[in-house]
């Protein structure tokens, strides 16, 4: 996984999510061309959100994206945003074939899955943050020991 740190004027961040969206009804309507189409969709969708599909997966009833996100960001507004752009894009280039499985305007079920994503258990940065200001991380780390004031 790609772990370079990103940043702008006042941070730096390095935030990755798995995002999850299935088909309504999960109806087995992406086929290997509608997957196709929707990895491309989504990583237009994503940049322009100032954010990056790093990697993109799924199956005739759900999709996989996972994501580098900019940290100004509302999540939900972010998701929802994607579903609906993502949705209507594959509407209109598979009319013909999703009218197969739908009448109506439909295409995402309304919940999803979405998950952080990082190189560090969480079992160690739990422990890491646990750690802070203790001997045993100072140690570690090689801090020197300061002498107390006099």
């Amino acid at each position: 996984m790609e772990s370079t740190n990103r940043s702008s004027s006042h941070a730096v961040y390095n935030i990755k999510l798995h995002v999850v969206f299935v088909t309504k009804y999960r109806r087995r309507t992406l086929t290997p061309e509608v997957l196709a189409y929707l990895k491309e969709a989504f990583a237009n969708i994503l940049a322009a959100w100032r954010c990056r599909l790093l990697e993109f997966g799924g199956e005739a009833d759900h999709v996989h994206l996972l994501i580098d996100i900019h940290p100004a960001l509302d999540i939900s507004v972010l998701i929802n945003n994607l579903k609906t752009a993502s949705a209507r894009r594959a509407r209109n280039r598979f009319a013909e074939h999703l009218a197969d499985f739908y009448w109506k305007p439909l295409f995402w079920h309304r919940a999803y899955f979405v998950g952080s994503v990082g190189e560090a258990s969480l079992e160690t940065v739990r422990a890491y943050v646990n750690a802070q200001g203790t001997v045993e991380h100072a140690r570690k780390s090689g801090a020197k020991k300061q002498k107390p004031p006099a």
